[in-house]
């Protein structure tokens, strides 16, 4: 009883109302250990918190939420769980990742070893969550932007002969929505802090290469909403810019949204100038787009 009321007091305080509590669960991305654990603490131990749309409302969308931080921490609550429920308010199930980072002990790859889980876990639990497992995306922010990019650019069709059943589901999100990401490594307006919690000091040219997401984007990679305001002094617009624009090269369907004012971090930008249009923006491009079904 707790939890439903204290849904319906978040979802009044974001000026969502709810027709029905949101149903919230953790899943462990490996229950018998991640790969490269460094222990046996929570800390190793990376879960997706899940938010499910009330039955009548869903529309079969989900989407693994990233939270950013640097890959230093996470700010899960406004970049998380905050997210989940807007997503929830019309129809799509919220994935809150919980993933490894430099303050759990963890570099590359173990971030993108979790992303990767992520969308593979979600695949594999479709029919239990009612998910459609062709409409499953990645949002990110700032750092977790760079994750989700990362997923949108590294991903594999899944091992068939794997003995582990989620292993065999694709890790390519469908699409992705980027928010005030860190994309480029090794560039001016890149995010120093970033790049050096995941890679470290010594990273070679060739990781910084690989692992800066503007470089990597193919004709494969999924289609991409993008914002980012210019006013950002932390993780500069040209992220943005420069991923949009390898993304024309390969002719992915894409969207970019550049706002005048308004500082890092903004999540939902609510009451923010300019800014706070980008949730109205990101829906109607999930629904013109077609990942919000037919609903």
């Amino acid at each position: 009883m707790r939890t439903v009321i204290g849904s319906l007091i978040v979802g009044l305080i974001l000026g969502v109302v709810p027709s029905f509590a949101y149903a919230q669960q953790a899943e462990m991305l490996w229950p018998q250990g991640a790969p490269g654990a460094l222990g046996t603490a929570a800390k190793d131990k990376p879960r997706l918190f899940v938010y499910l749309p009330a039955e009548k409302d869903a529309n079969g969308a989900a989407v693994v939420v990233c939270p950013g931080g640097g890959y230093g921490g996470l700010a899960i609550s406004y970049e998380g769980h905050d997210i989940a429920r807007w997503f929830n308010s019309f129809g799509v199930a919220g994935l809150v990742l919980d993933y490894r980072h430099r303050g759990k002990g963890y570099g590359h790859p173990a971030p993108l070893q979790d992303a990767q889980r992520a969308i593979r876990l979600a695949r594999s639990k479709s029919t239990t969550w009612k998910i459609d497992p062709q409409r499953i995306g990645i949002l990110g922010f700032s750092a977790g932007g760079h994750l989700a990019s990362s997923a949108g650019t590294h991903f594999d069709a899944g091992d068939q002969q794997s003995t582990d059943i989620v292993n065999r589901h694709s890790s390519r999100p469908d699409f992705m929505i980027l928010c005030y990401p860190v994309i480029a490594f090794g560039e001016s307006y890149g995010h120093r802090g970033s790049q050096r919690n995941l890679l470290g000091d010594q990273a070679t040219p060739e990781l910084s290469k690989k692992m800066s997401s503007e470089k990597q984007v193919t004709a494969q990679t999924p289609p991409t909403f993008l914002w980012h305001t210019d006013e950002d002094r932390v993780v500069p617009a040209e992220n943005s810019v420069q991923f949009y624009l390898a993304l024309k090269r390969a002719k992915v369907p894409s969207e970019l949204h550049l706002f005048l004012k308004g500082r890092h971090g903004l999540g939902l930008a609510r009451n923010k100038p300019g800014a706070s249009a980008w949730p109205a923006a990101c829906r109607q491009w999930l629904q013109s787009s077609g990942f919000l079904g037919s609903k």
